[in-house]
């Protein structure tokens, strides 16, 4: 007995013995077989295609995942940067602040600023913009705002037919896949669509938040639904714990579509024309220049700096910058001008509660392994967690009904590391190292935003070598209304931070206070924050317009309501460079509803009857 019991146990340990080995073959042989998520971004590019797709972001994504649902045409999607995947940092919310500077960000500057950035290392303002698959929407801060209804309905009333919010919405509608179910049953959401929207809230600050609001007699608002104006909990297309940009959204799911090749990694340096009509594109990769043909049209989504950069060097642009180049020109557009973005100035408070996320905080075992694990905690989010939407008291009466500004609530402490490792602001070293000192690891950051800036810039070519990046000229708080109302934004700030609400944390402002900076304005005075503005207020990362649409007698047009480039035939140019005019509140989402609303009227079809009707 005892032998067959030694037998028996001796047969049940080779059993298993010979299960871990199987097991084991098996992983090795799954890790040595299983195709590279990647291989498909590498795809050898054809001569010909019938579209070609330039820039894989917010906008380009799109377009290239909804022209390839045809079956009978063929797409091309030229990328400059790389996979997304190549950066684990791209997957995780809150480590946002990580990729500015990094190899997925074209790291742009602009000139010096004539009437702003003084706290700015020569007075530049630094613009992170994605380089890599999925574009700006990989490296964003995740903020889903669709803008305001009176957005669109003045760029239809300034000539942008088929552009207004009745006829936008569907295209949203059609986008999202609504994750917050107080919204299930909204007519202004829907469920279904590649892009998951959800509600961030990571700590008790956006429910104070919100009391702060109804003290002040504000109402709380869906802030993509029927109207922003009011206090709103932050809306992000995060699901899981992680990022969801157009590449993971769009692209992903069908990297396996035979009629969409994706190639990477591919530096596209001039669009080819002749006789006016877009037939192609010259592009490098591996340090190789190659010509690739379009039978049907050429698709600029390279975004608001690149995009008219790009049509500049193609020979599309204002005629005197082109001939001073020594570029011959194609056509006689106002490409690069009309650049508007929107600024935000910081107001720090303290708090008596360990409310705010810190770097120690965030990169704890206890939280790594939890987010790991759930997909929940700090990690999970981009420090944002509510915002206001507000109206100026003295505003203009003939000024559209919508919000004059914006006021974000995040969570993040400007601690001393926030301040070395956090925003990208380009401060002077001197006066980072006070404001280090000044840093609170228990504090939140209220973010002021202008939403629709009377200062127009630039956008030009420093020469006609394609590698040169371009001279971005913003031309921040020219206009003095633009003081006026991120002053506006300031009171109201001050109010929230007032409340009883925001008292019972003990919310205490902790001012910009550097030597010899406004320190000869009164505190809290008009000039105080106008000298304060001129100096801290910086790029909130929106800019727009700089492929200006409009309608057919339109001279500030370079795109008309079909998204087509004026005078060259097969070419359009679809992101938020299109845009008529800034929109209120973040621009990734109405730049995926541009790309939504441009596949459409590519493919000449009608996709979103149904919400229509609805």
């Amino acid at each position: 007995m005892r032998i067959l019991a030694w037998i028996t146990i001796s047969d049940q340990k080779m059993v298993h013995t010979a299960a871990v080995i199987t097991a084991l073959f098996g992983v090795l042989y799954w890790f040595t077989t299983k195709q590279n998520p990647d291989d498909a971004l590498n795809i050898k590019v054809n001569s010909t295609y019938d579209y070609i797709v330039v820039g894989a972001g917010s906008a380009g994504a799109v377009i290239a995942s909804r022209l390839s649902e045809d079956n009978d045409v063929s797409v091309l999607l030229l990328e400059t940067g790389g996979s997304e995947l190549n950066n684990d940092n791209i997957r995780v919310p809150l480590k946002v602040g990580s990729l500015q500077l990094s190899n997925e960000d074209w790291a742009y500057f602009t000139v010096p600023q004539k009437y702003s950035h003084r706290a700015m290392v020569d007075q530049k303002s630094f613009w992170p913009r994605g380089r890599v698959f999925g574009g700006s929407s990989s490296i964003n801060y995740l903020a889903f705002v669709r803008g305001s209804r009176h957005d669109y309905d003045q760029w239809a009333t300034e000539g942008c037919t088929g552009w207004s919010y009745k006829d936008v919405l569907p295209y949203f509608l059609k986008m999202e896949d609504i994750q917050i179910p107080d919204l299930y049953s909204s007519p202004y959401h829907s469920r279904g669509g590649y892009l998951p929207i959800t509600e961030t809230r990571v700590s008790p600050l956006p429910d104070i938040y919100s009391k702060s609001a109804t003290e002040l007699g504000l109402k709380t608002v869906d802030v993509n639904g029927e109207d922003m104006l009011g206090y709103t909990y932050m809306q992000s297309n995060i699901k899981d714990g992680e990022r969801y940009s157009t590449a993971r959204a769009y692209l992903r799911p069908v990297l396996e579509r035979t009629n969409l090749h994706i190639s990477v990694h591919s530096y596209v340096t001039k669009i080819l024309i002749e006789q006016k009509k877009a037939i192609g594109l010259e592009f490098i990769k591996n340090n190789r220049k190659t010509q690739v043909f379009a039978g049907k049209e050429v698709i600029v989504s390279a975004g608001t700096v690149n995009s008219p950069k790009l049509l500049m060097l193609s020979g599309i642009g204002p005629k005197k910058h082109l001939e001073d180049l020594g570029i011959p020109m194609k056509a006689d557009l106002s490409v690069g001008e009309n650049l508007e973005d929107h600024m935000m100035f910081f107001m720090k408070y303290k708090v008596n509660q360990s409310y705010s996320v810190t770097k120690d905080r965030s990169n704890s075992i206890t939280n790594t392994i939890w987010y790991e694990l759930t997909g929940k905690g700090w990690n999970a989010y981009c420090g944002g967690e509510g915002q206001i939407f507000g109206q100026m008291k003295d505003r203009n009466k003939n000024e559209p009904e919508w919000p004059d500004y914006q006021l974000q609530l995040s969570n993040a402490a400007q601690d001393e590391d926030f301040i070395e490792e956090g925003l990208k602001l380009n401060l002077k070293r001197e006066i980072k190292d006070q404001l280090k000192k000044r840093g609170s690891k228990n504090e939140f950051t209220m973010l002021n935003i202008l939403s629709h800036p009377r200062s127009k810039g630039t956008i030009r070519l420093k020469s006609a070598d394609p590698f040169d990046y371009p001279i971005i000229n913003p031309n921040y708080l020219q206009h003095p209304d633009d003081i006026k109302v991120l002053t506006s934004a300031i009171k109201k700030s001050q109010q929230i931070a007032s409340t009883k609400a925001m008292k019972k944390i003990g919310a205490t402002l902790n001012p910009f206070d550097i030597d010899g900076i406004c320190d000869k304005d009164i505190f809290d005075s008009d000039s105080y924050w106008e000298c304060m503005l001129r100096h801290f207020a910086v790029s909130f990362s929106h800019p727009v317009s700089t492929c200006r649409m409009g309608g057919l007698n339109d001279k500030t047009a370079v795109v008309d309501t079909e998204l087509r480039v004026r005078g060259i035939k097969g070419l359009r140019v679809a992101d938020c460079s299109v845009a008529r005019r800034q929109l209120s509140g973040n621009t990734n989402g109405p730049c995926i509803m541009i790309g939504e609303k441009a596949a459409d009227l590519i493919r000449g079809k009608d996709t979103v009857a149904e919400f229509r009707q609805k």
